[in-house]
């Protein structure tokens, strides 16, 4: 699925994103078209054109036709390929839709691949674990992006906080400071259920566990309640909404107003606020999501894509040169400077290092991880009962109680009922 993450992360370059659900063809000289499917907003033209006339060029006989699709209704339409005679020979897929797509039996096992030319022990966890099903890697990591923490130096300054927070600890006793002089402290929305799934897993919780097929919710265990009660102190540290997300009100135009230390965001998130306010432009920073300890960041939800390969695809051994093309470190450190993305393995994370926001999402992305690995996943997520449980706890109601009342209904969503 394509998670709000990485809109905000494409904010940079918005202005030269690809056009609509066109193509995108080569120059027309090879012997065999290789058709991709890649999302709007995935790449710009820019990138799309270099990688073509390289790859084409160091493969004549090699034709490659791009073809955009909206995010919206992708599912489906992607599930319709994976089953006709006419499948495209390469798909982009949100990485936490592999699942869904490999239970339809029409991907192609990439794990030989991804182990002999890849270099698939190095990978990002958060794109490699939900692209890999039973053992099996159908999915390959291709990009991706993350929450970090959004300040604004100048009120830190004012604060006499010299230096960003290492530690959860620190970060609370910097955020309390923070929230006494007139400005909020942390700007956090109550049902930002993204960042409560990484103070979960830090206390080594899980929203779902799974055995043999069979899921159940576990949000009232004793870890991921642990996980919640850091959020409702971080939370109270701000004027944030009890009882609505991120996105009402967007949270980058309450930044704006320039009375908010802290917000946590990808770091595209940061031109909307400048565009909204000019005058924090050069005032805005960027840290990890603090850990328990010093020695890791905290743990992130990572947004980002994988490419699969259909079984049933006319140019099968092509489509897969390709996606070896895009996951090498050639085109991974090209992909990674033009779009502001986290490459696909923390050993490429150096490419990023002039961009204090990109360097700061890769840094966290050490720490990343997805969503539960089950095809049910996305109907958890479309009727989300861990966003009421939330407000219900913030709001003063019994966590363990609302904890088991939720993990219920995700343990039937997960089970088809």
């Amino acid at each position: 699925m394509k998670n709000r993450i990485l809109a905000g992360a494409v904010a940079l370059v918005s202005s030269v994103t690809l056009s609509g659900c066109g193509f995108l063809p080569g120059s027309g000289g090879g012997d065999r078209t290789v058709t991709v499917w890649l999302m709007k907003d995935s790449v710009s033209p820019g990138f799309l054109e270099k990688f073509t006339s390289a790859y084409e060029k160091d493969n004549p006989s090699i034709e490659l036709d791009f073809r955009i699709q909206e995010w919206s209704g992708i599912g489906p339409k992607v599930l319709e390929a994976l089953e006709s005679d006419d499948a495209p020979d390469v798909i982009e897929v949100g990485n936490t839709q592999v699942a869904q797509y490999a239970e339809s039996g029409g991907l192609r096992d990439l794990t030989l691949e991804s182990m002999r030319d890849l270099g698939s022990e190095d990978w990002l966890p958060g794109l490699a674990q939900p692209g890999q099903i039973s053992g099996v890697q159908y999915g390959i990591p291709w990009y991706a992006a993350n929450r970090v923490v959004i300040y604004n130096k100048e009120i830190f300054q004012k604060a006499g906080i010299d230096s960003v927070p290492k530690t959860r600890a620190q970060w609370m006793a910097d955020t309390e400071k923070l929230n006494t002089q007139g400005n909020q402290g942390m700007y956090l929305a109550g049902q930002n259920w993204y960042v409560l799934a990484g103070f979960i897993w830090d206390e080594g919780g899980e929203l779902a566990e799974g055995s043999g097929g069979d899921w159940r919710g576990t949000l009232n265990s004793p870890e991921a309640l642990a996980g919640m009660n850091f959020y409702k102190e971080l939370q109270a540290l701000g004027e944030g909404p009890m009882d609505a997300d991120e996105e009402k009100p967007p949270q980058t135009d309450v930044f704006a107003r320039g009375d908010v230390a802290q917000i946590i965001s990808v770091p595209g998130s940061a031109a909307l606020i400048e565009q909204k306010n000019p005058e924090l432009k050069g005032k805005l920073g960027y840290f990890p999501i603090p850990g328990k300890t010093e020695k890791a960041p905290g743990s992130v939800f990572t947004g980002g894509s994988d490419l699969i390969v259909p079984k049933n695809a006319d140019q099968r051994s092509a489509g897969i040169a390709v996606v070896k093309a895009l996951a090498s470190e050639k085109w991974q450190t090209e992909l990674a400077r033009t779009m502001s993305y986290v490459p696909n393995k923390p050993s490429l994370a150096h490419v990023v290092e002039g961009e204090e926001g990109t360097a700061a999402m890769a840094e966290g992305a050490r720490r990343g991880r997805a969503t539960p690995n089950s095809s049910q996943w996305a109907r958890v997520e479309a009727e989300n009962p861990i966003k009421p449980y939330m407000t219900a706890v913030l709001q003063g109601n019994d966590p363990a109680a609302e904890a088991k009342k939720a993990s219920e209904r995700i343990t039937a969503m997960l089970a088809g009922s």
